[in-house]
């Protein structure tokens, strides 16, 4: 059985010497993350619980550890966890780049119609 808070601090020397090592990759990294995690639109929770979400579909045991983490310091419960879990299910593999780009077009076109059909509807 794996213990996911002691795998959380078996990693942290390992990320601590990747950030010494490689500083301007880690920095960059470190600020995708941090505007990634922003709360905006989203807020924080949310945005782990999606985070933990794709870290299931994506089959990484130390991503889970992380996010788990987080989205229970940002408030998670176990049914916010649970439903983020039947998403990472359904969704299989999860988005890659490519497919997000596609998913955002087609938001840009349906939001697009949707403006263009409620200027119909008010003339």
């Amino acid at each position: 059985m794996t213990d996911w808070p002691e795998m959380t601090k078996d990693l942290s020397p390992h990320l601590r010497d990747l950030r010494q090592s490689m500083p301007d990759v880690m920095k960059a990294f470190a600020a995708v993350s941090q505007a990634a995690l922003a709360p905006k639109a989203l807020d924080t929770k949310t945005k782990e619980l999606i985070a933990l979400a794709i870290a299931v579909a994506l089959r990484c045991d130390d991503c889970i550890a992380f996010h788990v983490k987080s989205a229970l310091q940002q408030g998670a419960s176990r049914e916010e966890v649970l439903e983020a879990l039947g998403m990472a299910i359904y969704m299989g593999a999860g988005p890659s780049v490519m497919y997000a780009s596609h998913a955002l077009d087609a938001y840009e076109q349906f939001d697009e119609k949707a403006k263009a059909e409620s200027g119909t509807r008010a003339a």
